[in-house]
């Protein structure tokens, strides 16, 4: 890759500053929660919509996203929903009641929702053909990052000031990025003309996007099936998917190009970012609960935990970027590669117990961070290559749609895993405590003679021993579920790498059409 023009280098800070702005956002919010729901008298289940309404509305304009840029323009969309995002990150600050909270998050969705996909399409345009993967990259590099920085200045934030800041911080970048955007950004050479509206797949695509992500938010605290709204919800999103597809199938010009899918590259690359979304934000939700849950780190110790991973992926795409164009070996070596390098992160992460420390994580998540880097790019290039510039705009909306749903697919069933596991483990761990066993009678009377050293009278000391016995049974059935699943994601991995082989072969440069030089460099 040559040395970048000033026009790319401002396209580049313009478009990485508005992807942050989404992907930091759509993790900072968690941390400050239990603030919020004390500052607006709001229940854990209300404030929960806080964290849904924006999920919700995100996705589902992040899969519109394409036609958007077509019926408005590019750049004047990115600069809209830039200032969207901006005006509701305001308005979310100045909330007086959780209510209002919700609905300005789900309008900052909806400003969200147009950063991603079009960031993602803006790159690929600035950059010439043989340098899709450094633009790739570069794009990665916020992907990756936006998830795990989150954590990490929520906590920042939420500890020295008020949970209004993680909405206020947006203002400036938000600003900033409008401004280099009506400036630099330019209209893509091959200009899309949009279909016209279709409302019957519109509306289906909301309730489809819709109901599927509310179910998948609030389905494992709802316990599933057994709670009427969320089977309800299970079964509109499915009709709903079904008349979807049926509808954009059937027409000529439809608001989204479901098929795309037919080009073999951007299907199969598609399907693996979609896995990648699972294991991406799957473990950046994993291992935060690890940390906090089972080692009691705050939120600010847990994203400082994890910042040495996420630098090792940010370190890593632009080398993985530079050698796909070189081609010194295939494309999918590299992503195999990563696979790999994940199930080695989920088997050091299985060995782990309860006695460790924050550095512990340091070698298994900077062995992730590697392999992120190696995974993304890749499988992101592939997914472009095949398509020609007036489809790039659907392209990366379904390709960020399907990855964002991968992940909370990810984090859903991840969630659901913890709760029926860890309960099957209690179960087992607590057949052994009995008042007839000497070793459990033991480990009473020495509780008891520790709680009584403190001051306590023989009974309350009994009633402290046994809860403390109970305490340490679930967290040591805590600790063997997490290891579960690390081994569940470690196998995973390692079982698809064969899968990488359905790729077509890298081809030379020169070979075939024109655009068919983009792939997988």
């Amino acid at each position: 890759m040559g040395k970048l023009s000033f026009s790319q280098v401002i396209v580049v800070l313009t478009v990485v500053t508005a992807s942050l702005l989404q992907l930091i956002d759509s993790s900072i919010v968690n941390v400050a929660l239990t603030q919020m729901m004390g500052n607006l008298g709001a229940s854990f289940d209300d404030i929960g919509w806080v964290v849904t309404g924006y999920a919700v509305s995100n996705v589902i304009m992040i899969t519109m996203s394409g036609w958007m840029s077509a019926r408005f323009g590019r750049k004047y969309y990115f600069a809209f929903s830039i200032i969207l995002f901006t005006i509701s990150s305001i308005l979310c600050g100045m909330s007086d009641n959780v209510w209002e909270l919700v609905f300005f998050r789900v309008i900052q969705g909806i400003g969200g929702g147009g950063l991603l996909s079009t960031s993602q399409a803006i790159l690929v345009e600035t950059f010439p053909k043989e340098d899709l993967g450094m633009a790739t990259a570069i794009y990665g590099v916020a992907v990756v990052m936006g998830p795990a920085a989150g954590p990490t200045l929520g906590g920042y934030i939420t500890d020295n000031f008020n949970w209004q800041w993680i909405f206020y911080i947006n203002i400036p970048f938000g600003i900033l990025a409008t401004i280099m955007t009506l400036i630099y950004i330019k209209e893509p050479k091959d200009k899309v003309q949009a279909a016209k509206m279709d409302w019957f797949a519109f509306i289906n695509l909301v309730l489809a996007i819709g109901c599927l992500q509310i179910v998948l938010e609030k389905g494992q605290e709802e316990d599933w099936f057994a709670t009427r709204y969320i089977t309800v919800l299970a079964i509109v999103a499915a009709v709903s998917a079904v008349l979807f597809v049926w509808r954009v199938l059937s027409v000529k010009d439809p608001i989204v190009n479901l098929r795309l899918f037919k080009i073999s590259s951007f299907g199969v690359g598609t399907l693996f970012n979609f896995i990648f979304g699972f294991g991406l934000y799957g473990t950046t939700f994993l291992v935060p609960i690890f940390c906090q849950g089972l080692l009691g780190l705050t939120a600010q110790q847990t994203g400082l935990v994890m910042l040495p991973g996420s630098l090792a992926t940010a370190v890593a795409m632009p080398i993985v970027g530079f050698a796909l164009k070189k081609r010194w070996v295939p494309s999918t070596v590299y992503a195999g590669i990563g696979m790999a390098m994940f199930g080695l992160f989920s088997y050091k992460m299985s060995i782990l117990n309860s006695g460790v420390d924050g550095g512990s994580f340091f070698w298994p998540l900077l062995i992730r961070g590697l392999g992120m880097g190696l995974i993304f790019i890749p499988l992101t290039t592939i997914s472009l290559s095949d398509l020609d510039g007036s489809e790039i705009p659907q392209g990366t909306a379904l390709l960020n749609m399907l990855r964002q749903l991968g992940g909370s697919i990810g984090i859903a069933a991840i969630t659901t895993f913890i709760s029926v596991r860890s309960a099957a483990h209690y179960l087992h761990l607590s057949e052994d405590v009995s008042a007839y066993s000497a070793t459990t009678m033991e480990r009473i009377r020495m509780f008891s003679q520790g709680f009584m050293a403190k001051g306590f009278d023989a009974i309350s000391a009994a009633k402290a021993a046994y809860a403390m016995l109970f305490r340490l049974i679930n967290q040591q059935a805590t600790m063997l579920t997490y290891r579960d699943i690390f081994v569940l994601l470690g196998v995973f991995f390692v079982v698809i790498i064969p899968l990488l082989l359905v790729f077509k072969k890298d081809k030379a440069p020169g070979e075939g059409e024109e655009h068919m030089e983009m792939a997988m460099e």
